[in-house]
């Protein structure tokens, strides 16, 4: 599949390794940095959605979308993303990730707005699961990160290429391409949510670690073993 990713904001917290482990299949360990696990939610709005040799079609390519997710490696090395959960705007993409991508997605009433340097993301699920869990943020945008700012956590919680899921109880993975991300500095002026704690982890304590950017071109491939 090919993507847009734009208006993108990570939120990071620290977690004990333990406490994401317990959340992980039993083929993937908890990748930490610094000794921690990171638990990363990631709203954005998604755009140009669509398979190779179809054109991206206007309605159903472009769509907000919110992912919770950590960070793993299984047994031959690889690092990767693992999903918690993903909600999404529109319910065909919904559907269609849940049966070719086997992730854990979720039809949710979603919106992005930007302006004047701030984004505005709003998210409440619908189905399945939890109905009502929510992750409404409001992000102040900063300057662009330094070249001395793009620090080994920074590389860490950003520079992921490659997506885990469970297909018929086997680990399976995906490639995904991307340039390396613009970042910027952000800030979080509010953050009402409950989809961290709708996964199985409790409530995010600390300060939360943001960067945001304005996106990048992005290309998944197909799931192998």
């Amino acid at each position: 599949m090919y993507h847009q990713w734009t208006r993108m904001t990570f939120i990071h917290w620290r977690y004990p390794a333990e406490r994401v482990q317990a959340l992980l299949p039993e083929q993937l360990t908890a990748e930490t940095f610094d000794g921690a696990a990171w638990v990363g939610l990631t709203p954005f709005l998604m755009r140009g959605v669509r398979p190779p040799g179809v054109p991206a079609l206007p309605w159903l390519s472009a769509f907000p979308e919110t992912n919770l997710r950590t960070y793993a490696r299984d047994a031959r090395g690889r690092t990767g993303i693992w999903f918690l959960s993903l909600d999404a705007a529109r319910l065909p993409a919904v559907l269609g990730g849940r049966a070719a991508y086997a992730l854990p997605y979720f039809w949710s009433g979603m919106s992005v707005e930007a302006g004047d340097g701030r984004v505005r993301y709003r998210c409440g699920r619908r189905f399945p699961g939890k109905e009502g869990a929510r992750c409404d943020a409001d992000v102040e945008l900063g300057p662009p990160l330094a070249e001395d700012e793009r620090d080994p956590l920074a590389h860490f919680l950003t520079a992921r290429y490659r997506l885990f899921t469970l297909v018929a109880g086997r680990l399976a993975a995906a490639e995904v391409e991307h340039p390396p991300w613009p970042l910027r500095h952000a800030r979080l002026g509010r953050l009402d949510q409950d989809v961290v704690q709708a996964a199985g982890l409790p409530a995010p304590t600390g300060p939360a670690l943001l960067h945001a950017s304005p996106g990048v071109p992005v290309r998944v491939g197909m799931w192998k073993w």
